[in-house]
């Protein structure tokens, strides 16, 4: 089936790297970590102590009073990457068809720290429940895209997609096909997470997931390094634009990349550990590839999902050895996670956007903190390891994966 061109027209980002779009390219192409010590709750007790919070968010800035109060910090971060997604694509709000634009939005957890407070109070109440009304829709994840439809009268297709880290990645995938089936014009599609919380911070520890190099927060999040130990949690909010090519030639809007395809798949084996083969990871790229119609030869760049834990970094790794052959030896391949931390269902959104930046910037960002090769990674792959590297990129492809073996693959061209 022949479907229309899909392109990228607007960006925004709120993350522990830069509170837009320019920012969070200085910083991730500069090698620059986000963690730092937790500040969100008194961490001293907790085996984590550090991650990757946003810097200088100070919500006065983008609500009023009122508002701010009824937003879950998940949501706001996702409106706040929203608005700037919809100023910097240039769409005319008065004008635009409405009818014809749609939110999707991927969120992993939506509003923990709401459904925290709230929980709390009653746990340590008369046993009278108080509960504030404002918390269900402050709490449920699918929120975001409602308050992003409210603001500008989108009535387009608009739900959150669910799938864990893989959840923002989903939803890119699902706006691409609502515009692929002539169900909208234009789609504002993202993701956000605010989990860097007591329970957040506290349920990753409990399942080993998150490094504890509480001496040296900068350095802790090293994929591919020998002496990872986990992850480092981060926090934020990414958003794009997309469109038709036919819609955004009409309003003469500018063109960021082309959304060329994405690929699902599961791993059917474990709740949280990956496939030891990465078969699920070798499925979803090859279903990416093939919905995009590009050939792996073509691609020059890999946004890995890369989360720096001992067996997901091995088992990614084998799948791109499996996908591209020799010219995975020929791919540069990062982790952005090196730098933002990992974002949860936010993860996908936002490395998706370093992997447009680089194909504009003709620049792979680098995977910062490496020291020792692990022997169970393949050496010749290039990890573009400590620095950035100039090349031309064509052609970048991203991958997120969700405990519960969810997969989700995007690809973006140059426009």
């Amino acid at each position: 089936m022949n479907f229309k061109k899909v392109v990228v027209t607007g960006l925004g980002a709120l993350t522990p790297i830069g509170n837009n779009v320019e920012e969070f390219w200085q910083n991730v192409s500069g090698g620059v970590s986000g963690a730092a010590p937790i500040t969100n709750f008194d961490a001293s007790q907790f085996k984590t102590q550090f991650a990757c919070e946003v810097k200088n968010y100070d919500p006065s800035t983008y609500f009023d009073r009122k508002l701010s109060r009824q937003l879950d910090k998940c949501a706001q971060f996702g409106i706040v990457a929203a608005d700037q997604a919809i100023e910097d694509s240039g769409l005319d709000i008065e004008t635009v068809n409405k009818d014809r634009v749609g939110v999707i939005w991927g969120s992993g957890i939506g509003g923990i720290k709401t459904f925290e407070e709230e929980v709390a109070a009653f746990a340590t109440g008369n046993g009278i429940p108080r509960y504030n009304p404002f918390f269900i829709p402050k709490m449920i994840a699918d929120i975001t895209p409602g308050h992003i439809s409210i603001k500008y009268g989108f009535r387009g297709p608009n739900f959150t997609t669910v799938s864990a880290c893989a959840s923002s990645a989903n939803a890119l995938i699902d706006a691409l096909n609502y515009i692929r089936l002539g169900k909208a014009d234009v789609m504002v599609v993202g993701g956000s997470e605010a989990a860097i919380t007591e329970g957040g911070i506290g349920g990753f520890n409990a399942l080993k997931a998150l490094s504890t190099r509480n001496d040296d927060p900068k350095s802790a999040s090293r994929p591919f390094d020998k002496d990872r130990d986990g992850f480092v949690m981060g926090e934020g909010g990414a958003c794009f634009v997309i469109e038709t090519e036919e819609h955004a030639k009409a309003r003469g809007a500018k063109i960021y990349a082309e959304l060329a395809g994405g690929g699902m798949s599961a791993d059917a084996y474990h709740i949280t550990a990956p496939h030891p083969e990465g078969l699920g990871a070798i499925a979803v790229m090859k279903n990416c590839l093939e919905d995009a119609n590009i050939k792996p030869e073509e691609v020059d760049a890999i946004n890995m999902h890369g989360t720096s834990t001992p067996l997901g970094d091995v088992a990614e790794s084998k799948a791109i050895v499996e996908v591209f052959g020799d010219h995975a030896y020929n791919v540069n391949i990062n982790s952005t996670k090196s730098m933002t931390g990992h974002l949860l269902g936010a993860a996908g959104i936002v490395e998706a956007l370093a992997s447009i930046l680089a194909i504009l910037h003709n620049e792979v960002p680098p995977t910062i903190n490496f020291h020792t090769p692990d022997e169970n990674i393949d050496p010749k792959l290039n990890f573009t390891f400590n620095e950035s590297q100039k090349r031309k990129v064509d052609v970048a492809l991203s991958n997120t994966f969700g405990f519960g073996g969810h997969n989700a693959c995007v690809i973006f061209k140059r426009y």
